[in-house]
């Protein structure tokens, strides 16, 4: 019997994410990437659902609760369900640096107390029955690095002022594992910031396999690297089991992706851990037999899902057919070595 969970999810903000900013690609409307979502095909399987970011021009953060309403009832026509939701917390937006003064910490917390109140919509509507709210540091390393422990202890307060929040409204948040967010900037630094907010269960983390990546080799954080460049499939096994050991009891959303090493940028986005295509002759990873260090004891995390991440992916990229059917492959390859059934 084939396994059917976790279900299969395409991400919405590859859309949006180093797109409309002068001298960057235009953005894609919802409407397309949901488009371009529904029309993958593999031996009759599709696509399961999306995960949104909370960001205009796809869903602005202050819609009506009816502008919303809307939005589920377009998403559920195309036979999709929505998981998890991306909060709008940096800076230029409703959010500001989770590391920041008073005010700014604030407002950290009001983007996901909007956020909560997007998703109580969708969850009333019935097109949301999973997923969590995915946040960060909203500041860099840089911001970090000026005062390492007090900036790692104002995280960890917002993130627990925004944990009880989210907690009120049936909500998780998952901070995303990334070399350009200050205080989650490496393994070492996630695990440690984990356990300063200690909230298991409510604020846990939000493992990418493109962003991980970059973990094992110490961008950003050269004392933390696991892996040096020549490394043997031994050193890569004893490196990664020691990297998802430690942040796999946090994991509770994850996002299937492939990296070649590198960092990208573009647009207004810090560079960091490089999306590529799922077949890239570059790619480091072997998308499967890495899945399966992260979705150990998935169910018993409440995870219910997996969402593909292509950001910052060109727009031909994006509009390329072959794109979506070559990922969705390997995403039901994931789930049939990775998953269950129900």
């Amino acid at each position: 019997m084939s396994n059917n969970l976790p279900r299969l999810h395409n991400a919405m903000w590859p859309g949006l994410v180093g797109k409309g900013s002068p001298g960057a690609e235009p953005f894609i409307s919802l409407d397309h990437m949901l488009g371009l979502t529904k029309r993958a095909s593999v031996n009759g399987q599709k696509f399961d659902g999306v995960d949104l970011f909370l960001f205009d021009p796809h869903i602005n953060i202050d819609l009506s609760e009816d502008d919303v309403k809307r939005i589920a009832d377009k998403i559920a026509n195309e036979g999709l369900a929505v998981g998890s939701l991306v909060a709008p917390v940096w800076p230029g937006t409703v959010g500001d640096s989770a590391m920041g003064g008073p005010e700014q910490r604030a407002k950290f917390v009001l983007a996901v107390k909007k956020a909560c109140r997007i998703a109580e919509i969708f969850n009333k509507h019935g097109v949301r029955k999973y997923g969590v709210i995915r946040i960060d540091a909203a500041g860099g390393p840089a911001q970090w690095l000026e005062n390492p422990v007090a900036n790692t202890k104002k995280i960890a307060s917002t993130f627990r002022e925004a944990g009880i929040v989210a907690a009120a409204h049936g909500e998780r948040l998952a901070a995303e594992g990334e070399i350009c967010w200050g205080g989650m900037h490496s393994w070492k630094n996630m695990v440690d910031l984990l356990e300063q907010v200690d909230m298991p269960g409510t604020v846990g983390f939000q493992a990418d396999q493109a962003h991980t990546y970059l973990y094992l080799m110490g961008y950003n954080a050269p004392e933390h690297a696991l892996l040096k460049e020549g490394y043997t499939a031994a050193e890569f096994d004893a490196a990664y089991t020691k990297m998802t050991d430690a942040l796999r009891p946090w994991t509770i959303d994850f996002h299937v992706a492939q990296n070649d090493g590198t960092v990208h940028g573009t647009g207004s986005h810090d560079k960091t851990g490089r999306h590529c295509l799922a077949d890239d002759p570059n790619g480091k990873l072997d998308i499967v037999a890495t899945a399966a260090y992260w979705l150990k004891g998935a169910a018993d995390r409440g995870i219910h899902h997996i969402c593909w991440d292509g950001c910052m992916f060109p727009n031909a990229t994006l509009e390329d057919p072959k794109t979506w059917n070559t990922i969705l492959a390997t995403m039901l390859k994931v789930r049939e070595a990775c998953g269950w059934h129900s």
